[in-house]
């Protein structure tokens, strides 16, 4: 049995991308801090693979499953929206409740069912795993990260090990799209869920064992819970997501595709009305009136959805369309994946060259700009393979650079007692983003394949779209950002 200690977590971020400055003094990591880094950013790895493992397995495991081309989004989207939805009430549990013991759940929730989505038999087994692994990751997230900030001492330790952890997330995504296309053509798409639980268990196994590494931790002054905004804002969510994804198949004249959308609205209103009413809201609505927050997070919420549904629908172009397989959609993505992470080693450079607000416009147009450039695909276009390669290479890249961007425009003129709930509020908006991209602009690639009977015309229907709203958001932007600063 080991001493729980009592640790807060200091709501102080400084530093243009969220973490706190470097100061002089030594950084190097005991073993033992060696060792906790290890499980702790290994947990999160897994989580930044999750989100891309499963791609390029799609369209082979739509057919065993009896998952349609519009159901087929649900595999990814019934992963993003509980993790989106429930990422800041976990936070805030792992606050009152003990953070070693919300991370130490969270991972448990995530093996198992990793477990459950690889041996499910059918479609229904397979997304409830993917739901609970949702689940598991909106408690690892937060609560990992305000382990490593409490593990770590302010300064060049923590800020190292925030640096390695980034890393590693944005390696994880680009591991996953490789990984997943390699186990997917050797041995099934089972596998890349079978790899997931595997890691967890081996993350699990090394906290149980070094047990001792990791002191509990838990807010001192514990905050209200927020579990009626909690609520309204994931069945407002659920809500929508349902009718878009339901109504690409069926049309939006069913009934229960009516009610679920009306539903979904009058949801989000609800939190709305909750959340400028609540004493410890989960969103916080006064925060929205700055512009750098309000379109920081605009600009956010644009290139993480519109990149998300991209590669989903490239994925459907790649195996369907040009009948690759899904080892070489796992390569041309893994080219995507290292141009990304270029783009993020020098978008703090472009953000202090040029400033965060006019990177991020910047950014965002550019990412529209080679989205628009996959409008040249076409079918049994060998061309088309490389433009690829090379279009959503180059917008991923300079998605990276508006991520960036994003967050440091969206946490900047705040007071460092504001901080904490900025980079909340920049991380729900990314989450969120990756739960609505797919389902808007499956349901419309999937509603323009129906009536015009061709693939193509559907995908580069939802290429179009995702083009148009980067390039007017970015456009916003910076028209709204540069009246500020007159």
């Amino acid at each position: 049995m080991t001493t729980e200690t009592t640790v807060e977590v200091p709501e102080r971020v400084e530093g243009a991308a969220g973490v706190p400055d470097p100061v002089d003094g030594p950084a190097r990591f005991s073993v033992r801090e060696r060792m906790l880094l290890v499980l702790l950013c290994g947990a999160q790895f897994l989580v930044a693979l999750d989100f891309s493992v499963l791609n390029v397995a799609l369209p082979v495991l739509g057919p065993e499953l009896g998952l349609s081309e519009g159901g087929l989004q649900w595999a990814v989207t019934a992963f993003a929206l509980p993790t989106g939805s429930f990422l800041l009430l976990f936070g805030r549990l792992g606050d009152h409740w003990g953070r070693r013991r919300m991370f130490r759940a969270g991972l448990t929730v995530f093996t198992g069912a990793s477990v459950l989505a690889a041996l499910a038999p059918d479609a229904g087994l397979f997304l409830a795993g993917r739901a609970l692994q949702g689940l598991g990751a909106a408690a690892l997230v937060p609560t990992g990260m305000a382990l490593i900030t409490t593990s770590f001492a302010e300064g060049p330790k923590r800020t190292r090990a925030l640096s390695i952890n980034g890393s590693l997330m944005a390696v994880g995504f680009t591991v996953g799209m490789v990984a997943g296309g390699i186990l997917t053509d050797t041995l099934g798409w089972r596998s890349t869920m079978g790899l997931l639980a595997v890691g967890g268990g081996a993350v699990l196994a090394g906290l149980l064992w070094a047990r001792s590494l990791l002191a509990e931790t838990r807010a001192e002054r514990r905050t209200g819970l927020d579990v009626p905004g909690a609520l309204s804002v994931t069945g407002g969510l659920l809500g929508i997501v349902y009718a878009l994804s339901t109504a690409a198949e069926q049309g939006f004249s069913r009934p229960d595709v009516v009610v679920a959308g009306v539903a979904g609205v009058l949801l989000l209103a609800l939190f709305v009305r909750v959340e400028s009413r609540a004493a410890e809201p989960l969103l916080p609505l006064w925060m929205l009136r700055r512009r750098t927050v309000a379109f920081g997070n605009l600009g956010g919420l644009a290139t993480v959805s519109m990149m998300t549904a991209t590669v989903f629908l490239l994925t459907l172009y790649l195996q369907r369309v040009l009948g690759v397989s899904a080892f070489v959609s796992g390569l041309v993505f893994g080219v995507q994946g290292l141009v990304s992470v270029l783009g993020g080693a020098v978008a703090p450079r472009l953000a202090r060259r040029y400033g965060a607000p006019r990177t991020l416009a910047l950014a965002l147009g550019g990412q529209g700009v080679f989205t628009a450039a996959l409008l040249g695909t076409g079918a049994g276009s060998v061309s088309g393979l490389w433009l690829v390669v090379v279009a959503v290479s180059l917008a991923s890249g300079l998605h990276l650079v508006a991520v960036v961007a994003y967050g440091v425009t969206a946490t900047s003129g705040l007071s460092d007692a504001e901080q904490g709930r900025a980079t909340s509020l920049v991380t729900s908006a990314m989450q969120v983003g990756m739960a609505l991209g797919i389902p808007l602009l499956t349901s419309l690639s999937v509603g323009v394949t129906g009536a015009t009977g061709s693939p193509m015309a559907g995908i580069h229907a939802g290429l179009a779209t995702a083009a148009v709203a980067l390039l007017a958001t970015g456009t916003t932007v910076a028209g709204t950002l540069r009246a500020r600063r007159r």
